[in-house]
C-alpha cells in the first residue's frame, strides 16, 4: 500500500480536511495517478452535502488531470509517464458501452456516483484499515495520487498546462458534448444556451465551432454574458430582465430557436427553453436539479415535432473526444483560459467556498 494525502470529507455537509490515507497497489485494469491537477464540480458539493447518497467519510474528484506512475495487470491503454484527463468510468461490455455510448452505461450510477467501491465490494482508499468510499467516477482525483479504473483514464499531449486538461474531464466536454454529439445542429440553425457557468461556456464555444447562424447566451451576469459574446455568441440574454421564451422568439424573428443547451438545472428556464423551440427543435438537459424535481408541459406543445433530451457528460466517448478537445486547446480553438481559476490543493476548502459564492467559473486544485 502508498500513504498519499487526500481531501477526505468525513460526513454530509462537513468540510474537504487534508488527511493521509492509504491507496491499495494498482490491481487488474487500474492504474496509479500523480495528480497535477483537479476541478471542482457541482456534483462534487452535491455529494459532499449529502444530497447524492456517496459512501461518507470519502474521497470525491471527478475533473482529474495528472502523470501516470504505474499500472496494474491488463492495463495497455497508457504506460508510465504518459499524460492523463481523468473521466467517468463505464463497464465496457453493455449495449450503450458498444455502441460508443459509455455516458448511459447500466452501471453508470453505482460505478460513478453511489458505489465509492470497486465491483468487487472494496474500495482502493483506507484509513487506519478502515475503508473510505473511494473510485469516485472511477477515480476520487481529490487526492496527490489517485487508482483510476482504466476506463476512466485517457492519454493527451503532453505540452498542455494540467490546469486546462483538468476541467475536459467533465464540465468542458459536457458542454461541448451536448452541442455535438446530441443536438448536431444543421447549418444555418440557431441554438441557444441558458446558463453561463462552466458547462453552458463550454457549449457556445462548441456551437461556435460548428456552421450555426445564431448563438443565443441567456444568463443573468453581464461579465458572464460579455465572456460568451467573446467566446462566439451572436446575442446575449439577460434572464432577470425579459422573459425568456419570448426574448429567443424575438431574436428568432419569430420563428423560435431551433437548439436549446439548459445547463441551469431550473425547471422554470427549462420549461421557458421548451416554449421557445421552433417545430422539430431540440433541447438538451444538461443541468441537474435535486431529484423529484418535475417540468408540467402541455403535450401540444411536443406534437410539432419538439424533443427533449436528457444528457449524461456531453454523450461522450471520452477516448475520442477528450483528445480532439485538447488538441482544440493547443491550436487556440477552444479557449478555456478565461474559465479557470487556481488554488493550491491545500487550499480546497477555501476553493470550495469560493465556488459556491459564485466567484469563479471553473475552480482548479493544483498539486504539488
Amino acid at each position: 500500500m502508498t500513504t498519499t494525502q487526500a481531501a477526505v470529507v468525513e460526513g454530509p455537509g462537513a468540510p474537504f480536511t487534508l488527511r493521509d490515507v492509504e491507496l491499495d497497489d494498482p490491481r487488474q485494469g487500474e492504474v496509479l495517478v500523480r495528480m497535477k491537477a483537479a476541478g471542482i464540480c457541482h456534483t462534487d458539493l452535491t455529494v459532499a452535502a449529502g444530497l447524492i447518497p456517496f459512501p461518507l467519510p470519502g474521497v470525491l474528484g471527478h475533473e482529474g488531470a495528472g502523470v501516470v506512475e504505474e499500472v496494474g495487470p491488463g492495463v495497455t491503454k497508457v504506460r508510465p509517464g504518459d499524460h492523463v484527463v481523468l473521466t467517468f468510468t463505464s463497464c465496457g461490455a453493455c449495449a450503450s458501452c458498444r455502441l460508443g455510448h459509455p455516458a448511459y452505461c447500466t452501471t453508470w450510477i453505482p460505478q460513478n456516483l453511489i458505489g465509492g467501491k470497486r465491483v468487487d465490494g472494496t474500495s482502493p482508499i483506507s484509513r487506519d484499515g478502515a475503508q473510505l468510499g473511494g473510485r469516485f467516477f472511477g477515480q476520487s482525483s481529490f487526492s496527490e495520487l489517485a487508482i483510476a479504473d482504466q476506463r476512466s483514464v485517457v492519454k493527451v499531449v503532453d505540452d498542455l498546462p494540467f490546469e486546462l486538461l483538468a476541467p475536459l474531464g467533465c464540465s468542458i466536454q459536457t458542454g461541448t458534448g451536448a452541442v455535438w454529439n446530441t443536438l448536431k445542429p444543421e447549418p444555418g440553425s440557431s441554438i441557444a444556451v441558458i446558463g453561463t457557468g462552466s458547462v453552458g461556456l463550454a457549449a457556445v464555444m462548441g456551437a461556435a465551432l460548428m456552421p450555426v447562424a445564431e448563438i443565443i447566451a441567456v444568463g443573468r451576469r453581464q461579465d458572464q454574458l460579455e465572456l460568451a459574446t467573446k467566446f462566439g455568441a451572436t446575442h446575449t440574454v439577460d434572464s432577470s430582465q425579459a422573459d425568456l421564451a419570448t426574448a429567443l422568439r424575438e431574436i428568432t424573428g419569430g420563428a423560435g430557436v431551433d437548439y436549446v443547451v439548459e445547463a441551469v438545472g431550473n425547471p422554470d428556464v427549462l420549461r421557458g427553453g421548451i416554449e421557445a423551440l421552433a417545430p422539430r427543435g431540440a433541447v438538451a438537459v444538461v443541468g441537474a436539479p435535486p431529484y423529484g424535481v418535475e417540468v408540467s408541459i402541455d403535450v401540444h406543445r411536443l406534437l410539432p415535432g419538439r424533443r427533449i433530451l436528457g444528457v449524461c457528460e456531453g454523450d461522450s466517448d471520452p477516448d475520442r473526444l477528450i483528445p480532439l478537445l485538447a488538441r482544440l486547446i493547443k491550436a487556440g480553438r477552444l479557449p478555456i483560459e478565461p474559465l479557470v481559476k487556481e488554488y493550491r490543493f491545500a487550499d480546497i476548502q477555501s476553493a470550495v467556498d469560493d465556488f459556491k459564492a459564485g466567484k469563479n467559473l471553473k475552480t482548479i486544485l493544483r498539486f504539488g
